[in-house]
């Protein structure tokens, strides 16, 4: 069994591990709302929105997490704004916003003589240069992420199913949506230095979507989700280490790997207890007086 435990004995694996761990667990406190509120493509946008505020912050020689952090901050105002707008939808909103983020960031980036900023890194992330501060880092977001599911849980549930409804509860809708974007934002932010934004919906969608036809209560979606994004992370490093490929992109590769079984296997249940329930059903043979023959 060395080829199971050998990669895990050597300290920047051993922080790599626990790094993806944490950023699972965040990632499925977010992600189940994103699953259940349809918000996947609010979520590649705010991805690919950060790019500005870590290209100023990464010319300044400043702190990219400052940097993600007001691009997101901007690009939820800017979305929670938009949607206010009764002649536009939202998917529209965001798409521009999406495109003109994305479009600053490489202006900024191509005003740089050297191209400082590194984007092989802010796109794919390095999940073995994960460093203890790092790990604290994610620790508090992981607080942040937990406490605001938890308050926002009853708001963010009548969200997910019917915003009218949340509205006559009094559980004031548009405050939550934006909560809820703040939350989304938060579990990209922590999580873009970790896995790259490109590759974070690996964790950050795949598995609530896996969970998700299987279970029935919020709470199971995103313990099974938590539990998927550890085991990704596990075996995403297990093969990136023997196989000698990038980390992050195995990571997330697995992530999807699992939600594609998922839906295989739900499917095939799916058809299976359709054709059992039509067995059932059928009549059997029977006499004229109503009984078996």
């Amino acid at each position: 069994m060395e080829w199971l435990t050998a990669p895990f004995e050597v300290a920047f694996v051993q922080r790599a591990l626990w790094g993806g761990v944490l950023v699972s667990l965040v990632c499925a406190l977010a992600g189940t709302w994103v699953v259940l509120r349809g918000m996947a493509f609010f979520g590649d946008a705010m991805s690919h929105g950060l790019l500005p505020g870590i290209a100023l912050a990464s010319l300044a020689g400043g702190s990219l997490v400052v940097g993600a952090c007001v691009s997101a901050a901007v690009m939820t105002l800017g979305v929670h704004a938009l949607r206010r707008s009764p002649r536009l939808s939202q998917d529209t909103g965001i798409g521009v916003l999406f495109v003109g983020m994305l479009a600053l960031g490489v202006i900024i980036v191509s005003r740089s003589q050297s191209f400082a900023v590194d984007l092989t890194g802010f796109l794919f992330g390095d999940v073995l240069a994960v460093r203890p501060a790092d790990l604290a880092y994610l620790g508090v977001a992981l607080g942040v992420a937990l406490a605001v599911s938890v308050l926002g849980y009853r708001p963010f549930v009548a969200l997910a199913f019917d915003e009218r409804k949340a509205a006559t509860l009094g559980l004031r809708p548009r405050l939550a949506h934006a909560v809820l974007l703040g939350l989304l934002a938060l579990a990209v932010v922590a999580s873009f230095h970790v896995v790259g934004t490109l590759l974070v919906f690996g964790l950050l969608i795949a598995p609530p979507a896996a969970v998700l036809p299987w279970a029935r209560g919020i709470p199971v979606i995103m313990a099974g989700a938590a539990c998927l994004g550890a085991l990704a992370t596990f075996l995403g490093l297990l093969l990136s280490w023997h196989l000698h490929t990038a980390a992050g992109a195995t990571i997330a590769a697995t992530a999807v790997l699992q939600f594609l079984v998922s839906v295989l296997a739900s499917g095939a249940v799916a058809r299976w207890r359709g054709r059992t329930a039509h067995r059932l059903d059928a009549p059997g043979p029977h006499t004229e007086y109503g009984h078996p023959a």
